[in-house]
């Protein structure tokens, strides 16, 4: 009997570590070459990308077609909502969560000309579940 509940237990406690995991955010750094690092990435529904602004600049993390210089820079499914961070200031982070699965491109508004572009492709998942 006690077998069967040590392992029953430890079934339950690595599926709980493994749900952990996946609901941690990804982070993507804004560093003084301009850039988004990594420029792109995949996550699930549901999880969060926290962008931490390591240089000593100001940045944005945006994804809005009214704020666009140039239309290829940005882009997401229709029926999710466009964001934008406002400043990030020199060691700062904003975080995002995705509900909605698609591609999702985004800029920095003072630095899009120079190429600081960046791409998340949200797939379709329940984090709630596991899955």
């Amino acid at each position: 009997m006690a077998l069967v509940f040590g392992t029953l237990y430890v079934a339950v406690a690595g599926n709980g570590d493994k749900e952990e995991k996946k609901t941690e955010p990804r982070v993507i750094t804004m560093t003084d070459l301009l850039k988004f690092k990594p420029e792109q990435i995949t996550i699930e529904s549901g999880q969060a990308v926290l962008w931490k602004n390591t240089s000593v600049l100001v940045h944005t993390v945006t994804c809005d077609s009214e704020l666009v210089a140039r239309a290829k820079n940005v882009a997401y499914p229709e029926n999710a909502e466009p964001f934008d961070s406002g400043d990030i200031e020199p060691d700062s982070t904003f975080q995002h969560t995705f509900t909605v699965p698609g591609p999702y491109k985004y800029f920095c508004i003072p630095h899009e000309a120079t190429g600081m572009v960046g791409e998340i492709i949200v797939k379709p998942g329940d984090l709630s579940s596991g899955q």
